[in-house]
């Protein structure tokens, strides 16, 4: 029997130069790298806090941000991944919530059905999952369509931040491997 092969929403992108993971970088690297997913966050407490005080649904993204700091060119980071992912959990929840009430039945079946859609495309991003219980939980307490529109508000912001991310960790990784980037030469 052959193995299967990995799900490529949990694996590392084929570009990336160390597929266990990021090479560590100095302190400084480090701080710089995880400046995009703090301002992020903030941007996002401030904004969640400001429209709809739905503080469920920013710890889910606030968790998305930090994976994409840990490791911005692993699949489970990209574009498409947090977009299908966060998508289909806030409309999951919101789903569930709309037809069922709050509840721990709407949340089982929104944290199913997330799982199984992550699964189903290929795009696993786990706290898409934190985001379909916010929606399920919580989807009444103010207007379910604004919800939804900051949802995908914040992760259109992430999406911006994972590039972001990549563009800094390529620059800071540059010098590390020995070869003179192409800056460096034209200098």
């Amino acid at each position: 029997m052959a193995s299967p092969q990995p799900s490529s929403s949990t694996a590392p992108l084929a570009q990336d130069p160390a597929p266990v993971g990021r090479r560590r970088l100095g302190i400084r690297g480090e701080l710089l790298l995880a400046l995009l997913p703090t301002i992020t966050t903030l941007l996002m407490l401030a904004l969640v806090e400001a429209y709809s005080h739905q503080r469920l649904l920013f710890a889910s993204l606030a968790s998305s941000a930090f994976l994409i700091y840990l490791d911005p060119q692993h699949n489970t980071n990209s574009v498409r991944t947090l977009l299908i992912a966060q998508l289909s959990a806030a409309a999951a929840g919101f789903g569930f919530h709309y037809l069922l009430g709050p509840g721990y039945v709407s949340a089982a079946l929104a944290m199913v059905t997330v799982i199984g859609l992550m699964i189903g495309f290929d795009a696993t991003h786990p706290p898409a999952v934190s985001t379909a219980l916010s929606f399920a939980f919580q989807g009444g307490k103010e207007s379910n369509l604004l919800l939804f529109l900051i949802a995908v508000g914040l992760v259109a912001m992430l999406v911006g931040m994972q590039r972001g991310s990549i563009y800094v960790l390529r620059r800071l990784t540059r010098g590390l491997s020995g070869v003179p980037s192409s800056s460096t030469l034209h200098r």
